[in-house]
Formats: C-alpha cells, sequence, structure tokens
C-alpha cells in the first residue's frame, strides 16, 4: 500500500482568532446549514481526512459524501461548539451533535473533537472522534 501523502505545512495565513473563526462558520456551513458544497471552499485540494468513515481520503470529496449520507438519516443534525483551543495552525473543537433519527423517530446525540491543521488559508488535514449516538 502507498503512503499517504501528507499536506506540508505551511503558513496558516490566518491568525488563531481567524482560524476559530474559520472553523466555527464552516461547521455552521457545512452542518447547521447542510451546505456540502462548503467543504470545497474550506479544503485543500490536497486535504487529507485521516478519520472518514471510508478511513483516510484525500480530497474534500469523501466528507461531502460523509455529510450528505449524515443529511439524509438525520435530517435535523445539528452540531454545538462547546470549546474550541488554536495554537499554531491547529485548531481543537469539542462538539455536541444532536438530531432525530428518520428511521425510529428518536432523538440522539453523541460528542466528538475535531483537530484541523491549516495551511495557506484552508484546511489541510482533519482529525475527528465521535462516540457511538445514544438516544438524547
Amino acid at each position: 500500500m502507498e503512503p499517504l501523502q501528507v499536506p506540508l505545512k505551511g503558513d496558516p495565513g490566518l491568525t488563531l482568532e481567524e482560524m476559530k473563526r474559520f472553523v466555527a462558520d464552516h461547521f455552521e456551513d457545512f452542518v447547521n446549514r447542510k451546505k456540502p458544497e462548503v467543504a470545497s471552499a474550506n479544503f485543500s485540494a490536497d486535504f487529507l481526512g485521516r478519520d472518514e468513515p471510508s478511513g483516510h481520503q484525500v480530497g474534500p470529496e469523501a466528507a461531502m459524501a460523509m455529510m450528505k449520507a449524515a443529511y439524509q438519516k438525520w435530517p435535523d443534525l445539528h452540531v454545538t461548539i462547546e470549546d474550541m483551543i488554536s495554537e499554531g495552525d491547529k485548531v481543537m473543537v469539542r462538539n455536541t451533535w444532536r438530531a432525530t433519527d428518520v428511521i425510529s423517530g428518536k432523538k440522539i446525540e453523541f460528542h466528538g473533537f475535531v483537530l484541523s491543521r491549516f495551511a495557506n488559508r484552508k484546511i489541510v488535514e482533519r482529525w475527528a472522534t465521535l462516540t457511538t449516538p445514544c438516544e438524547a
């Protein structure tokens, strides 16, 4: 198997506060406003999604496909940012996800941590850890 090409490190091009605002806006559009296409604008062409359900993926397409599937399963999916810290070229978010399962009608909740790395004013790499959804 070929080793993954990790996007090169570079100047984030944003201050720590600008990176935090960028990530908050990204979650708002990508999840809460159900706009998967923002991944094409916010992620670099060589974006490395380290924790996609389909494994490591390069480019924004896998993240867009994952979110489109989530919108189908949980039409009212909403994420709340609980905490956010930034240092160097990274932003870490602790968040709570809430939704109603379209099949069962049950309200669910899960939690996660998402770490985004920036270069050249784009997210170039992301790690995500989510808990298993449980009834809210």
